[in-house]
Order: C-alpha cells, then structure tokens, then sequence
C-alpha cells in the first residue's frame, strides 16, 4: 500500500511499514515542516492514504472538509512502539478496502472507521 506518513510518526513505525513491504513517503524525511494542509493535499494529489498522530488532521477535513484519500489518525497513548506499528499493520491489513473513503481512529482498544462524504471531493 501507498502511503503518505505525516511526521508526526514515530520513525519505527515508518520502518516498520517499509519492512512489511508499503510504499513511504514519510514527510519527515522529504519534507519536514510541511503545513499540515499541504501535507494533506499531497496525499490527495497522489491518491494515496495519509497516516498521522496529528489531530490537526481531523480539523482539515471535518471543518474545513479538504479532499483527501483517507486518512488514518494514530491515538495510541499508553502502548509500546512495537505494539502501536503491530496494531498499524494489522488495521492496514484488515481494513484496507475501507481506509481509502474514510477518517479512521486508531485507539488503544477500538478502531473506529467512518466514511467522510468529501473524501475523493
């Protein structure tokens, strides 16, 4: 899978993504201190999922309804680096035909998907 990592990530998880075969572009690395809604309209021009641990995410597209690809917000407070990026890669695995139209939460005990009207607007 494709995708755009905000740099709010933790690079292990960049890592870990890679290793498990996803195409990265981690802003991080290409572009650290991209404005959070450019990174957002890169991942829509690219017609790529957009990974962060920024709710800033949740404002550009829910207030400010910006185009996106989907975009998956990291709240795991609490778990280990190796469990967060376990749990990432299982949701991206189990999920993915649902991640692409979608504002999905990833929360230390729930995955919560829901379908924005104006993703792919």
């Amino acid at each position: 899978m494709r995708i755009v990592v905000d740099e709010s990530v933790d690079g292990r998880i960049v890592d870990r993504l890679r290793i498990a075969g996803h195409d990265i572009l981690a802003i991080a690395e290409s572009a650290p201190g991209t404005p959070d809604d450019l990174v957002l309209t890169k991942s829509d021009a690219a017609g790529v999922l957009l990974l962060t641990a920024d709710k800033d995410f949740g404002e550009l597209v829910y207030r400010r309804r910006m185009a996106h690809c989907g975009v998956v917000l990291l709240r795991q407070a609490g778990l280990s680096i190796d469990v967060r990026a376990d749990v990432v890669l299982a949701v991206l695995a189990s999920h993915a035909s649902e991640l692409a139209t979608a504002f999905t939460v990833i929360a230390p005990e729930s995955v919560r998907i829901r379908r924005t009207p104006h993703a792919d607007a």
